[in-house]
């Protein structure tokens, strides 16, 4: 009895491995992974005041140029 529970758990893992894997809309995981490689890397820029790194085109920047997380820390100044 024991080797039918071994085998039959043998099977399940078997099956799982070998099957077609398909995301949550039924399509094939290649387009996804081929979308990921073609996003271009966004530039990232540190805030003035506290240094939380930000997207450089989330960032608001101050007349000298320097970039900051929120229009408070603008306000408030570079430290």
């Amino acid at each position: 009895m024991k080797y039918l529970l071994v085998l039959l758990v043998v099977g399940i893992g078997l099956w799982m491995l070998l099957r077609p894997r398909t995301g949550a809309g039924g399509g094939d995981a290649a387009p996804r992974r081929s979308r990921r490689r073609g996003a271009e890397a966004e530039t990232m820029v540190a805030c003035a005041h506290c240094g939380l790194h930000v997207p450089h085109r989330d960032a608001v920047v101050d007349v000298a140029g320097r970039p900051f997380c929120t229009d408070a820390h603008r306000l408030a100044g570079p430290r």
